[in-house]
């Protein structure tokens, strides 16, 4: 039952809480937020220690009012307190969530979130009154979500599984804006791999670990969701905001800006997990108020639980599978004025003629790739020789080859006209030069 109403806890109107004192003095009071948490259990915002919060210790059962924000059909809920939740997954969506309220109701800076408050739902009660007839809000989601489904699932490498699933969201699900970002398995980061709906798609931005709403999800393995604007959550500023404080401000001229609206008034992001390992992070965003709702978040979770199995098995299949290399050719002879290759050792950054490019370990691998073709002319490879050689700085377990590779492959492909990286069989790929290079390592 708590499920066909979880609609009434968007915070579109506000929730009534009753609780009594030991005593039985009876307190009425509006709550800033009260969240769906699972079937038989809803949390309420703790703000404030006030006369709610001393009842709700000393007799922990209370009712909640809620109303259906398009219909006015009203539920009386009875419900017992169980904990109170400081930190962690519940903390953090509530917190979120409770930041686009409070923007909305002009009350940034007075609704700061103490702590998340667990209920127990024991009875659900439909109150008698005038009501609208429920109207559909949105296209069925199980149709959409099952095209998404067939769009991604015969995927066999890692760029057709992006494009399929960004597509997809799209043609679908009417989700103009949207992006799907890799994780940096030792580097508390993600990066962008590919996008939807924007002026530039941002191919290789990063976002930290707990930065903004995409960095929030991906640090706690949780669907972050925003029904109304909330600017201390649009990733882009929190990023720039964060590396100011740090004292990093010069390091945002050597970044790739990246894609966004610039004041997004719904926002979802839902981590792409592989048995309970972070993978990604799926984010889309839109120009109206609570586009995003409890049904299409189960949407586009289901959609990121295929997606990560589905990587699973493209890496495994580029690991098992991959065709011997051809014979070195010669070295072809290529005329005109040099490209200036700049790597900075420090970061792994690379210039192309003074223009940033890429850096971390995908600049590692274009440098390494330009080095042995400047050695021996050599122009494919394979994956099997990068995992193996040790002037990489690929980890031991979850390297993510094929994502740093696709990486690297679309911001050549936006970036130079000189370089390209394609591929050109299974677990091989070619690089491809328009000018000779003269490399410079510096550091």
């Amino acid at each position: 039952m708590l499920e066909s109403i979880r609609h009434c806890l968007e915070g579109l109107i506000p929730c009534v809480l009753a609780t009594c004192d030991a005593q039985g003095m009876p307190n009425a009071t509006y709550v800033s937020q009260a969240m769906y948490e699972d079937s038989r259990h809803v949390a309420l915002s703790f703000q404030f220690f006030n006369k709610t919060r001393e009842n709700i210790l000393c007799n922990p059962v209370a009712t909640l009012l809620v109303v259906d924000p398009w219909t006015s059909a009203r539920y009386r809920l009875t419900i017992r307190f169980l904990n109170t939740q400081t930190e962690g997954p519940l903390f953090e969506r509530m917190r979120a969530k409770l930041a686009g309220i409070a923007s909305h109701e002009g009350m940034v800076g007075v609704f700061r979130l103490r702590g998340a408050d667990v209920y127990r739902v024991l009875e659900i009660e439909h109150l008698p009154g005038r009501e609208l007839p429920p109207t559909a809000r949105q296209p069925a989601l199980l149709p959409a979500l099952r095209r998404c489904s067939q769009a991604i699932g015969g995927s066999e490498s890692l760029a057709e599984l992006v494009d399929s699933l960004l597509d997809a969201l799209d043609r679908h699900l009417d989700i103009r804006h949207s992006m799907l970002l890799i994780a940096e398995p030792l580097g508390n980061k993600l990066y962008t791999l590919g996008s939807r709906g924007y002026a530039r798609s941002g191919i290789g931005a990063e976002i930290p670990l707990g930065v903004g709403v995409i960095g929030v999800a991906a640090r706690e393995r949780v669907p972050i969701r925003i029904m109304f604007a909330a600017a201390e959550y649009v990733y882009s500023r929190a990023v720039r905001e964060q590396a100011i404080r740090a004292g990093l401000a010069s390091e945002l001229e050597a970044s790739i800006p990246p894609p966004g609206l610039p004041a997004p008034a719904s926002q979802l992001a839902v981590p792409i997990l592989d048995s309970g390992t972070l993978l990604g992070v799926l984010y889309v965003e839109s120009e109206r108020e609570s586009q995003f709702d409890y049904d299409l978040e189960d949407a586009l979770a289901v959609l990121c639980a295929q997606t990560g199995e589905a990587m699973r098995v493209i890496q495994r299949d580029e690991n098992l599978r991959q065709e011997p290399l051809p014979p070195a050719a010669r070295k072809p002879t290529i005329d005109g004025k040099p490209l200036q290759v700049k790597y900075h050792s420090r970061d792994h950054s690379i210039f192309l003629d003074e223009e940033y490019l890429i850096k971390g370990v995908a600049g590692a691998v274009l440098w390494r790739l330009l080095e042995i073709h400047n050695e021996d002319g050599r122009c494919e490879f394979s994956n099997r020789e990068l995992r193996l050689d040790p002037r990489l700085p690929l980890p031991d377990v979850a390297d993510n080859l094929e994502a740093r590779l696709l990486l690297l492959s679309r911001r050549l492909h936006e970036r130079s006209r000189d370089v390209a990286l394609n591929r050109c069989g299974r677990g091989r790929l070619q690089i491809c030069l328009q000018r000779p290079v003269a490399l410079l390592r510096l550091g």
